[in-house]
């Protein structure tokens, strides 16, 4: 293993695990997850972060899928904590390993910033779920200030590169309306104690046409 591949294998998922569960990201998590009902299908579930948000009362099967192996772990054991079943594969949201309509909920937590393929993954999105069914959505992304966003293009490049191939300056909530889905954004701000760069986020529901 050469130091690109220990980093990515023993150092990325640590960081990226400590950014996504600072204090204010888990209290707009909070805001989202909990809103999960029905079959329930989390595309990036690695680390399991959200498990404690999950309301198990109103959820009949949880599923998830995420590319890294120790952070797939990570789910597992968080899966086994709360004490419910689990089907969690690894694989990646360009080709989702789950039939057709087979979900009523989807949650995507920073997720879509490090798809290889943005497109094509909202696609899998719709294939998965049922008519009528929503994706619950909290991502960082494209901020609406010029200059913030010029910050974000420059150093885009290097952090794609530290962050497991996240991308600052992606569109969201625009983006999934681009993709067909009916989005109810329940709120957008930049992140406190953040630099504005990263800290830009968009939360809410985008739903598939009945």
């Amino acid at each position: 293993m050469g130091l690109k591949g220990w980093y990515e294998a023993k150092i990325m998922p640590k960081l990226i695990t400590c950014a996504c569960s600072q204090p204010q990201v888990m209290k707009r998590r909070g805001a989202v997850v909990p809103l999960a009902r029905g079959d329930v299908f989390e595309l990036g579930c690695g680390g399991g972060i959200n498990h404690d948000f999950y309301d198990r009362r109103a959820i009949t099967s949880y599923a998830g899928i995420d590319p890294h192996d120790g952070l797939l772990e990570a789910a597992r054991a968080a899966a086994r904590a709360k004490g419910w079943a689990a089907d969690l594969r690894q694989g990646r949201g360009e080709a989702i390993p789950f039939s057709d309509n087979s979900f009523d909920c989807v949650v995507c937590t920073f997720t879509l910033c490090s798809v290889d393929e943005p497109a094509q993954v909202m696609r899998e999105i719709g294939r998965v779920l049922r008519p009528g069914g929503q994706m619950l959505f909290l991502e960082h992304g494209r901020a609406p200030d010029t200059g913030v966003r010029r910050w974000q293009e420059r150093i885009e490049p290097l952090w794609k590169r530290l962050a497991g191939g996240c991308h600052l300056s992606r569109p969201i909530a625009s983006a999934l309306a681009s993709a067909g889905f009916a989005v109810e954004t329940l709120g957008e701000a930049y992140t406190p104690k953040v630099p504005r760069f990263v800290g830009w986020m968009e939360w809410g529901i985008a739903r598939k046409p009945a």
